[in-house]
């Protein structure tokens, strides 16, 4: 991997990632849709069959896996809440890189995206109540934090390309 995004749901981390591997000539790859191809089934499905632990044990394994291929990784929302993916993720040498918004930016995404299990179960203050719970977490993970809220997709890409070209030393500073 080149880059690896996290960020709640909604903070543009799809979107992001397939620009930034376009514009790099690299290949990108979610999580989400990484897990559901292992799996075979859909994430609502595994949360709703199998649990929210077995699908962060899935989690777990697909993202080892995934960390192994060149490009671009787009994680899921929880991804870095998990303390193991966490250590996977700052244990690897490539950038973690944090998709902020804002809570107004993320509702205005997701609400009423019944492809996002959480936002069918959780209703505006507990989604809200759940972003800033994991905010410390997202944090503590990432390299480099770039709010999202009044940039375009471009905008960001061209950040996170301009940051990633820094020298090494520069880059481990910022």
């Amino acid at each position: 991997m080149q880059a690896i995004l996290i960020g709640f749901m909604g903070s543009g981390k799809t979107t992001v990632g397939q620009l930034l591997a376009a514009q790099t000539g690299t290949a990108h790859a979610d999580l989400d849709d990484l897990i559901v191809s292992s799996a075979g089934q859909a994430i609502t499905t595994i949360f709703a069959e199998k649990g929210e632990g077995y699908f962060r044990q899935l989690e777990q394994q697909t993202l080892r896996a995934a960390l192994q291929q060149p490009g671009i990784l787009s994680t899921g929302g929880g991804t870095p809440t998990i303390a193991a993916n966490a250590a996977i993720l700052t244990a690897s040498a490539v950038p973690v890189i944090l998709l902020d918004a804002s809570d107004e930016t993320t509702l205005q995404r997701v609400m009423g995206d019944a492809s996002r299990p959480l936002v069918n179960d959780l209703d505006t203050d507990a989604l809200l109540s759940l972003k800033h719970r994991r905010a410390p977490l997202y944090e503590a993970t990432a390299d480099l934090v770039i709010s999202t809220d009044t940039l375009t997709p471009q905008q960001i890409v061209t950040t996170i390309q301009d940051w990633l070209a820094k020298p090494a030393q520069q880059v481990a500073q910022a």
